[in-house]
């Protein structure tokens, strides 16, 4: 494993479990979950532990085609700055247009129109930051027509322009192959390893032939195997586990933990 190791989502609802769970070396936590100057106690115990914790946007809206809502860039950079954090990220997405939030990550066009606008906001926001930013893939349940680039075309020229760096969800890698069939083994061989922040993984169901992305239940087998497609490309510099509701035991969290460094682990 790279610097970061082994990680898992810090929600309100799992500090008590965090604190205890062998195997963690780190957190992501959500940023507009957060205020700078009155971070959660359990929190701050982490840090003072010496543990990284990164914030991880999810309103920016980078890839729309309104004005960016630098308000909501700098209050990311007043939690990472009070986080001491190496880094910051957010999605490949929009969510707001025409005066409406989507209350979703929507996914872009895949087109050079689209990635100027995303490469433009990309920019000012990390001259808003302090540290390195870092973009995700999302997942999708459809795809706009007429793209020019793919996926792995559309992130890596991303990168070449922005300098960003890049947070690659395993998970959603596994449901657009499900529910729109992209091919994830040709995204995982076109992207720039070299770019690499961390990995996401979370888990999932299938309802009426659609896979959603619950982060509600444990990571499927399918979806490591993914993993391990991706450790046999390159060193993940850190892996995290995501889960956002119906949240297990400890022990449980535990073995999803273990199972993740197994999966990458050489």
């Amino acid at each position: 494993m790279g610097e970061l190791g082994i990680g898992i989502g810090w929600r309100h609802e799992l500090d008590l479990s965090i604190a205890r769970l062998p195997g963690v070396d780190w957190v992501e936590v959500v940023a507009e979950n957060l205020h700078h100057d009155d971070l959660p106690e359990t929190l701050v115990a982490l840090r003072q532990r010496g543990m990284p914790v990164l914030p991880h946007a999810v309103s920016l809206s980078l890839g729309g085609a309104e004005p960016l809502d630098t308000g909501r860039v700098q209050h990311l950079a007043e939690v990472a700055r009070a986080l001491d954090a190496p880094l910051v990220s957010d999605h490949v997405c929009f969510v707001r247009a025409g005066g409406l939030d989507s209350g979703h990550l929507m996914p872009l066009p895949r087109t050079r129109e689209a990635l100027d606008v995303l490469v433009a906001n990309v920019r000012l926001a990390q001259s808003i930051v302090d540290v390195p930013f870092a973009l995700e893939n999302i997942a999708a349940v459809l795809e706009w027509p007429a793209s020019e680039l793919t996926e792995e075309q559309f992130l890596t020229e991303l990168t070449e322009r922005t300098d960003c760096r890049l947070i690659i969800d395993v998970a959603n890698l596994y449901a657009n192959a499900r529910n729109i069939g992209t091919d994830p083994e040709a995204f995982l061989d076109g992207i720039p390893w070299e770019r690499l922040a961390y990995v996401h993984m979370a888990g999932g169901i299938e309802r009426d032939g659609v896979y959603h992305d619950t982060h509600a239940h444990p990571v499927l087998p399918e979806v490591l195997a993914l993993l391990g497609e991706l450790r046999r490309r390159t060193d993940p510099p850190g892996v995290l586990l995501e889960r956002d509701d119906d949240y297990p035991s400890d022990a449980e969290l535990a073995a999803e933990l273990a199972a993740l460094r197994a999966a990458v682990t050489v």
